[in-house]
């Protein structure tokens, strides 16, 4: 079951949340959908990437995937164990693959995406029970900022 964030969460939660806010500005920045990832364990932060899909011209540089790859390098291994992936909007499916894929234990997003959304609101990738390993979901935390930045950023193209 998803946990929504409603009143309250840890400074520590809010703070690594916010970080990725921050890449998900500076993605905007460079003309990319505004998506932010951070990945951390044990407070301290692995990695952090906001989307790069038009920077590099590659389908796959969403700021999970860019996040992902550099957490599993400076880890020495692609399991994720112990981990936590905070996003500013509810990963697609083949971010929430990636996700599943790389072991991270625990998922934090802002924004609910209702096109698609991969952890709960269209599929359930981190959680099916029929797969080897389900990631803990909770979700809401900052979203009316995530969201903000995305509307921003689609009012402005238009």
């Amino acid at each position: 079951m998803t946990a929504v964030f409603d009143h309250y969460f840890d400074n520590e939660t809010e703070h690594l949340m916010r970080l990725a806010l921050r890449e998900a500005e500076r993605a905007a920045r460079h003309g990319d959908v505004p998506v932010g990832a951070v990945i951390a364990r044990g407070g301290e932060v692995l990695a952090a990437a906001g989307n790069e899909r038009e920077l590099r011209r590659d389908p796959t540089a969403h700021a999970e995937i860019i996040a992902i790859r550099a957490a599993a390098e400076k880890l020495g291994g692609w399991r994720l164990a112990g981990c936590t992936i905070y996003v500013t909007i509810e990963p697609c499916p083949m971010c929430a693959g990636a996700i599943y894929m790389s072991r991270i234990e625990r998922l934090v997003y802002g924004a609910v995406d209702e096109k698609a959304g991969a952890a709960g609101t269209l599929m359930d990738i981190v959680r099916d029970p029929r797969l080897n390993h389900q990631v803990q979901v909770d979700s809401g935390l900052l979203a009316t900022e995530a969201a903000s930045l995305l509307k921003q950023f689609f009012a402005s193209r238009r």
